[in-house]
Parts: C-alpha cells; sequence; structure tokens
C-alpha cells in the first residue's frame, strides 16, 4: 500500500490546528496560568520580588554613573511534561462512516484525545493552586462550618475584599480574576448577601460577570470540570470546593510580566503527529502530543479559599 501524504509528514498541520482551536466549556486552569511559549524544556522560572515598589536614590550628579535595577530574577527550576495519548479508529468505522455525510472521524479521533490531554493539565493546574503551600501566611485561609459561603449569615463579599488586600500589599496590584469551583460559586450566586446586593439592580439569576462587577474583577470563571477516577472511575470536582482570586494578565502574556502562574508550552505545541495503520488492530491510530508545564511564579499575587463552600 503506497503512503498517503499525511502520512510521510512528520507532524499533520490541519489536525494540528484542530487541537489548537480546541475548547472545553468547563476547563479554566489557563486564567490563573495563562499560556507563556517557550522554545526549550527546562529552565527557570522567571518570579518577581519588590524592585518596582522600592524607593530607589535614582538621584545623578553630572558625570556619575547611572544607577541601575534588575526587574525579575531566575527563580525555581522547570521542566516541561510530554504526555502523549492517541485514539484508534477501527477500519470498519471508516468504512461506515463513508455513508454518514460530515461525520469526520479524524477530527473526532484528534479531539477526545485533546479533551483528555486538557483534563490532564486542567487538574495539574488546580492541585498547584488549590495547594496551601503554594501561598504566604497572609494569602491563603482555610473556612470552617459556619464561615463558608454557603451558609447564611457569611457574607462572600467580605472575603473577597481580604483577598484584594491580600494581594494588594503583597504584590502591589489588585487581583483581576478570580476561579470559583462549581460549588463555590454556587454557593456565593444563592448566597442571602449576594441576593440582596443584587435585588434592585437585576432580576436575572446572579451570574460569574455580575459577581466579577461587585468584586471588582475582570472576569469570575467557574471551574466546573469533572474527572472520573478511583477503581469504580467515580466523577469528583477538578476544583473541589475552593474558591482562587489573582493577579493574572489575560492577554498578550509573556515570561516577562508579573503573574500569578503560568503554563509554559513548548512551542507549537499540542501537535498531532500522522496518522498510522495498526495492521494488527486493523485501525487507523491519531497520536497527539502535548509538552507543557503549569508553574506557579508569584504565590502572592493569588489568595487560596479553601472549603468556600460545604
Amino acid at each position: 500500500m503506497s503512503m498517503s501524504l499525511s502520512q510521510v509528514r512528520i507532524i499533520d498541520p490541519v489536525l494540528t490546528n484542530v487541537v489548537r482551536g480546541f475548547r472545553q466549556q468547563n476547563l479554566v486552569g489557563d486564567v490563573l496560568f495563562p499560556r507563556v511559549d517557550v522554545r526549550i524544556s527546562g529552565g527557570q522560572v522567571i518570579e518577581f520580588g519588590k524592585e518596582a515598589f522600592r524607593l530607589y536614590d535614582a538621584r545623578r550628579t553630572p558625570g556619575a554613573a547611572t544607577k541601575r535595577i534588575q526587574t525579575g530574577h531566575l527563580g525555581r527550576p522547570y521542566a516541561l511534561v510530554q504526555d502523549s495519548l492517541e485514539a484508534k479508529v477501527p477500519r470498519e468505522w471508516m468504512r461506515d462512516a463513508r455513508v454518514s455525510p460530515g461525520v469526520d472521524l479524524g477530527t473526532r479521533a484528534t479531539n477526545v484525545v485533546m479533551s483528555a490531554l486538557s483534563l490532564i493539565l486542567e487538574n495539574e493546574q488546580a492541585v498547584a493552586a488549590r495547594t496551601l503551600a503554594n501561598y504566604p501566611a497572609a494569602n491563603r485561609v482555610t473556612l470552617g462550618a459556619g464561615s463558608r459561603w454557603s451558609d447564611t449569615s457569611v457574607n462572600p463579599s467580605n472575603t473577597a475584599e481580604t483577598a484584594r488586600e491580600a494581594i494588594r500589599t503583597a504584590v502591589g496590584m489588585y487581583p483581576n480574576v478570580a476561579v470559583l469551583s462549581a460549588r463555590a460559586f454556587s454557593a456565593a450566586r444563592n448566597n442571602p448577601f449576594i441576593l440582596d446586593r443584587f435585588r434592585y439592580t437585576s432580576a436575572q439569576s446572579v451570574s460569574a460577570d455580575m459577581l466579577a462587577q461587585l468584586w471588582g474583577l475582570e472576569r469570575v470563571a467557574v471551574g466546573a470540570g469533572v474527572a472520573a477516577s478511583g477503581a469504580n472511575d467515580d466523577f469528583g470536582d477538578v476544583w473541589g470546593t475552593d474558591a482562587i482570586f489573582a493577579y493574572s494578565p489575560q492577554a498578550s502574556v509573556g515570561a516577562e510580566q508579573p503573574s500569578f502562574g503560568y503554563t509554559y508550552v513548548m512551542e507549537g505545541h499540542p501537535l498531532v503527529e500522522p496518522a498510522y495503520w495498526d495492521a494488527n488492530a486493523k485501525s487507523w491510530m491519531y497520536p497527539v502530543t502535548f509538552e507543557r508545564v503549569p508553574v506557579i511564579a508569584g504565590g502572592g499575587a493569588g489568595y487560596l479559599v479553601q472549603t468556600a463552600a460545604a
């Protein structure tokens, strides 16, 4: 059997463009960890200190040397990890698809793989963002029974204000985003203090955009993703019951910009390798490779609210 053009390519450019445009509705990790392209698989995270806030003696006399400052510094090392999965499309499915208009099994198989790889990344981002040790002591709180947003005596806006001030004090900037788990969002939008705040201004149910406006944020994203794990493939919320406030640039992101976190991604990834024929399985295989790693660049630029909801 002669090889097709797509088989001799190292990368399938058509399906690679498909996966780069792929977005799952419930995945929000990039809000806290915006993508930054890198060209090497390892390096050091650029972390930011107090250089921009220090009162320097910048006065210069004629002929004197100009004083120098440095923005950012190299911090902890990072190493990209490479995930790779492939989807199997049996020959019989290909045969049947020829009589089903609009069915592109190659694209569908590629999207299924990308969905799985995206969920793996989302879970890693959530684990990093939900780990207490990644934050200074003043930038984290664990809410217990009687102090959660799901309790009618608690006003979530007080927590949001505490988070705003903690981040401003730590990095000199107010948070611009928040990621609420699905349960934290439900607790906030149904909280009597929040409902009362919008009672005379809107007849609509409280939305994420309304919370963003109330809390002085550019965006509130709801982490509604679920993942199956364990022997019984039980579903669990990726973002648990937590809420995270952060300063994280949402456009034109570069590694030189201060941010709570980044997702370092190998330039050109994710990529689709050429589909290949597996004679033993009598199937076409569609592999996708994604080389990346989420990192915390500045824990002080975030505020973790653990167990915001019951």
